[in-house]
């Protein structure tokens, strides 16, 4: 690996322990705050809120700067707003900083992605946009565990304590190691929206909120799953989570290396065909203890496997737009996030069990493939009226 994408790996663990810790920390922060758990969940909806808003304004607002500067506001923006959530108060204040945390989140990844893109050999730039999101995936098996475990026994406040330090090495490795890529020259920025005038942007874009949230429908019911169809134990929750951890490191770096060998496209068809047909799986077969464990495993792969090839897919559709395009990508996986928890939960209002948002997980995939084939197709229109 190259000294020159550790920084953006580092900025992907802080991003990745920043959005997810939440989840396991909403009972402590409840009761410290003496706020109800849903309300507490307002707080994951918070910093969704401010990816969504983020990622455009502020790829736009630094279009100007040199990448390395861009990345290194960015870090201080996640490093500053997490360490608010040490010392807020209460309730409205840890809302504004969870916010404000989601802000650069996007931004920092559109950049990043590019970044990662022009400092990687050639034939391999799918690789290293997954060395970048290798942060989030460790921290989906290393840090969010620490972070839940340091909230549940000491305090939520010494979490992002944890953060904000994390956040501080990111700044210095960027500072040492980046190197200092020269801005290309961007056009305005009603030449660079006019890429959100094309059918081809709203096409990838569909591909993440909806082709991605089948997986988010599982995710987001899998503790339910566990303890309900696979009967585990409640206990043994926190490990098999781990386990689909450890499964969406293998399957950043496998989607990785297939998007290089072969194209973004094909890559990322095949992968949501295979997608929808593991989910189908989970749904027949969690009953099964041991082919449970299989699934999770191979489901978290699956989860970040597409994640390279659909960020390679933007760029490359994206000429001279980069990265507002690729930080937009990072608004749609909010979306899918969104539209998986809510249409995966639809059979479970209607009474159906806990295995049943993985159909609709297999639906969403299935509808993401499908934009796929539709992006291929006008591809090859392309090239057969641009050879006559």
């Amino acid at each position: 690996m190259k000294l020159s994408l550790l920084p953006l790996a580092l900025g992907g663990l802080t991003i990745g322990i920043t959005e997810f810790v939440m989840m396991g920390l909403l009972p402590d922060i409840a009761h410290d705050l003496n706020i109800s758990i849903p309300q507490a969940g307002h707080l994951i909806s918070a910093y969704a809120m401010g990816v969504v808003i983020g990622a455009p304004v502020l790829v736009i607002a630094g279009r100007n700067f040199p990448p390395k500067k861009m990345l290194l506001a960015m870090a201080l923006m996640l490093t500053v707003f997490n360490a608010l959530s040490i010392i807020a108060p209460g309730y409205n204040l840890l809302f504004a900083s969870r916010f404000l945390s989601g802000l650069p989140h996007g931004a920092f990844f559109g950049v990043g992605a590019v970044v990662a893109s022009r400092l990687a050999n050639k034939g391999k730039e799918a690789q290293s946009i997954a060395i970048m999101f290798s942060g989030l995936t460790i921290a989906n098996v290393i840090g969010v565990p620490i972070g839940t475990y340091i909230g549940h026994n000491f305090s939520w406040r010494y979490t992002f304590v944890l953060i904000t330090a994390i956040g501080l090495i990111t700044l210095i490795a960027l500072l040492l190691w980046m190197p200092n890529l020269e801005s290309k020259k961007v056009d305005s920025i009603k030449q660079q929206l006019k890429f959100f005038g094309r059918l081809d942007a709203w096409l990838i874009i569909s591909i993440v909120a909806i082709g991605t949230g089948g997986l988010f429908c599982w995710i987001s019911y899998i503790a339910p799953l566990l303890t309900d169809i696979s009967h585990f134990s409640a206990e043994n929750v926190p490990y098999i989570l781990m386990l689909a951890g450890a499964g969406m490191v293998v399957g950043n770096f496998v989607g990785g290396r297939l998007a290089d060998r072969f194209s973004p496209t094909t890559t990322t068809l095949a992968l949501l065909i295979v997608m929808a047909i593991n989910l189908l799986g989970v749904y027949f077969l969690s009953g099964n203890q041991t082919i449970s464990l299989i699934l999770v495993f191979v489901t978290g792969s699956l989860s970040f496997a597409v994640v390279a090839p659909i960020q390679m897919l933007m760029i490359q559709a994206a000429k001279d737009a980069e990265m507002i395009a690729s930080a937009s990508l990072q608004a749609g996986f909010n979306i899918g996030n969104a539209l998986g928890a809510f249409l995966g939960g639809l059979p479970l209002v209607m009474g159906y069990s806990y295995a049943s948002p993985n159909l609709v997980g297999v639906a969403m995939a299935l509808t993401g493939a499908l934009i796929v084939g539709i992006i291929i197709s006008r591809s090859r229109k392309t090239v057969t009226i641009n050879t006559v």
